[in-house]
């Protein structure tokens, strides 16, 4: 619950703002922090290394293994922010923009201070103190938000997305380490070095591919097309984010460190990962159809006028998202297991996939890269799926009779909703409430006359939180 509140007002706040500066900035605004976002998010995943995670699972962590981690995280972050900079003239170059240079070189600030986090954000996420968590980052997001809008409207342009991104970053490792008891004492281990690298190494690898390929289309869209192009593509994909992060992130983020306390007992594993696979994909298959059948009303509301190109992303974006609860648990199996090694082998194959897929779709317009993006995106469960059955028995058939009904329910009531938005001449605001409840409405009602096991299971979860019931993953 902690946990959801902190995605949802993170994230809430984040994509709010956002909406108030795509007022203010124009598209080839936000193109430019996509990119400058796409370096930083690979030199972050350098500086972490898989370390963050490999101490989560790690069972009796102590002080000589955090102080490891750490000092360890301090040097790769160095090491980091050093390419960022002296990368910085060849990306500008690539894209012919002088612009980017300083842009990433000042956003590389954000790396160091991240050094600050990891642990820390391990630490309480391996105690499930998420409140903590929370307690830091919607402060953070606010007041960053808040300083965000006011240097748009003063005329800084994109200078005030960096700003957001520096004042987020640095306000919530400081409320982190308030928080946190934890603190570094002058000692470093090399046994611990080599435990969490071992791990974290693998993991680190299949991160950072990942993470340059989902920053792929921003860098390739904004190369082969146009900068403007690739923030709208931006803007649809944070949009997007909102609902993926809260109904997914939240949810994977706190059943890895609580399933990896069962790590070795596959009978109690297999159940908590069914429980999670059904829960996750019932809320999130819904939100992710509604979303891209409800596209153009909601930017109608909430963006001007020059952002309605931006419609057909957001909905190519959002089918192309629907599998990713059900990729994610498949991934974090392998995770608990601790067979980082089996899901680094898993994301080579996927990005070997992903390119060639790319390269094709980029001969026919932008509309078909996306397009190929929800074909990658079918494509990859079967690798993903694949060791879930080996290791703990969690078979395909399994997995299709849990999140299967809910695909299927979400995508008719999707499919009316859109239908609904074509033929009826309602003002925006109006289409937008009266469908979205509709569909909420309609969704849930089916799903409990179908006795859809999914639908209870999710309706036991909200009595657990609210106290009534209780309910365990594990």
């Amino acid at each position: 619950m902690w946990n959801f509140a902190d995605q949802l007002g993170k994230r809430g706040i984040n994509v709010f703002v956002t909406l108030l500066l795509a007022h203010i900035l124009v598209p080839e605004d936000f193109g430019l922090i996509a990119i400058m976002s796409a370096m930083i998010a690979v030199a972050n995943s350098l500086m972490e290394s898989g370390f963050r995670q490999a101490l989560i699972r790690m069972k009796r962590a102590g002080q000589r293994d955090y102080n490891t981690a750490f000092f360890s995280n301090l040097g790769f972050g160095l090491a980091s922010f050093a390419i960022v900079y002296f990368a910085a003239p060849p990306i500008a170059g690539f894209y012919d923009d002088h612009r980017l240079v300083n842009l990433i070189r000042v956003g590389g600030i954000t790396i160091l201070i991240n050094t600050f986090y990891v642990v820390q954000s391990a630490i309480l996420s391996k105690e499930l103190d998420f409140k903590g968590l929370l307690v830091a980052s919607v402060p953070a997001s606010l007041v960053a938000g808040v300083a965000a809008v006011i240097l748009a409207w003063t005329g800084f342009g994109v200078w005030a997305l960096v700003g957001q991104v520096i004042l987020h970053s640095m306000l919530t490792s400081l409320i982190v380490w308030r928080i946190s008891r934890w603190r570094p004492t002058l000692t470093f281990s090399r046994q611990s070095f080599s435990e969490l690298y071992t791990f974290g190494s693998r993991l680190f690898a299949a991160r950072i591919i990942d993470t340059i390929f989902r920053n792929l289309y921003v860098v390739v869209i904004a190369k082969v097309f146009a900068t403007g192009l690739a923030g709208f593509y931006f803007l649809a994909e944070k949009i997007k984010e909102l609902v993926v992060s809260q109904l997914v992130n939240s949810v994977i983020a706190v059943t890895y460190p609580a399933l990896s306390t069962v790590q070795d007992d596959n009978l109690m594993l297999k159940d908590g990962f069914r429980k999670v696979m059904r829960a996750t994909t019932f809320m999130h298959f819904p939100a992710m159809t509604f979303l891209a059948a409800l596209a153009e009303p909601l930017f109608d509301v909430m963006l001007p006028d020059n952002w309605l190109p931006a419609v057909p992303y957001m909905q190519l974006l959002c089918i192309a998202g629907l599998l990713v609860p059900v990729h994610s648990i498949n991934l974090n199996i392998l995770q608990v297991k601790g067979r980082s090694d089996l899901f680094l082998r898993l994301e080579i194959i996927k990005k070997i996939m992903l390119v060639i897929i790319l390269a094709i779709s980029l001969q026919f317009g932008i509309f078909v890269v996306l397009a190929g993006n929800i074909i990658a995106s079918i494509l990859a469960y079967i690798p993903n799926s694949y060791y879930s059955a080996k290791m703990i028995g969690y078979t395909r058939g399994e997995q299709f009779n849990d999140f299967m009904p809910a695909l299927v329910l979400s995508g008719v009531v999707g499919v009316l909703a859109y239908a609904a938005v074509i033929l009826i001449e309602w003002p925006a605001l109006v289409e937008l409430v009266v469908l979205g409840t509709l569909c909420a409405v309609l969704y849930i009602v089916l799903a409990y006359a179908f006795k859809m096991r999914a639908h209870s299971q999710v309706r036991g979860l909200v009595a657990g939180l609210a106290g009534k019931q209780d309910f365990r993953i594990v």
